[in-house]
């Protein structure tokens, strides 16, 4: 597979970086750099790319509101010179970010992440899928499914959590949509705010349900699906 890259970036030194840094990955293929953002997101309109790096920070438009207007979005590497910068692109769906100066082993991990993801992406109907993306830390996390053990509803986020990692992740979608891309006989809700990997269930009691980690309630509405599993 190779990745058709656009980079955008009004500091001519770190457009140089990247230059050089994607000449060196021969899955990557440069089509065009820009200094200034207007040209860049002319280009994009007539020029189908599959991996966009772009600065935040420019001075005619920024580089969130640039992908958020582009019909057909690419996957997106951001890049920034501030560390601590907060920015809205958590709905955007980034595959990373990257803090100038660009390290160049976080700019391959970066796209080495881009290549795993489009690979996902091309196979997502498969369905021999081991694995899912989520969003993240304005990343694009993949979760092994069999490390998944339960996932909490927070409304429009949801919370996963994993086998023996003690931080969940946090991620913007609902328990219905993730629960889409799970296969049905593995995962199963079993309350409007909880949902299970059937695998990592240790026993049933008295409408709970115990995981190695916690035990969770099973809603008056999923009482059916949970008495299926002991039948």
């Amino acid at each position: 597979m190779q990745l058709k890259c656009v980079a955008i970036d009004d500091e001519p030194l770190a457009l140089e970086i990247i230059k050089k840094y994607i000449s060196e990955f021969p899955f990557l293929q440069l089509l065009h750099t820009f200094e200034d953002a207007i040209s860049g997101a002319e280009f994009l309109k007539m020029n189908k790319a599959d991996l966009l790096f772009i600065d935040i920070n420019m001075p005619d438009i920024t580089g969130i509101d640039l992908v958020r207007a582009l019909a057909n979005k690419p996957m997106v590497i951001f890049t920034t010179a501030y560390k601590n910068y907060a920015f809205e692109g958590f709905e955007l769906q980034a595959i990373d970010y990257l803090l100038k100066p660009i390290d160049h082993k976080r700019f391959a991990a970066a796209v080495n992440k881009a290549v795993e993801y489009a690979d996902y992406k091309n196979q997502e109907k498969s369905s021999g899928d081991e694995c899912i993306y989520v969003h993240s830390e304005y990343r694009a996390i993949k979760i092994n499914l069999a490390d998944i053990e339960y996932i909490e509803s927070m409304q429009d986020y949801i919370k996963i959590y994993l086998a023996n990692t003690p931080k969940p992740i946090l991620t913007l979608m609902t328990l219905k949509s993730v629960l889409e891309k799970l296969p049905e006989k593995q995962f199963a809700r079993i309350h409007r705010s909880f949902a299970v990997a059937i695998n990592k269930v240790r026993s049933i009691h008295n409408r709970k349900v115990q995981l190695p980690s916690i035990e969770l309630p099973v809603g008056n509405s999923f009482v059916d699906v949970v008495k299926g599993w002991s039948a």
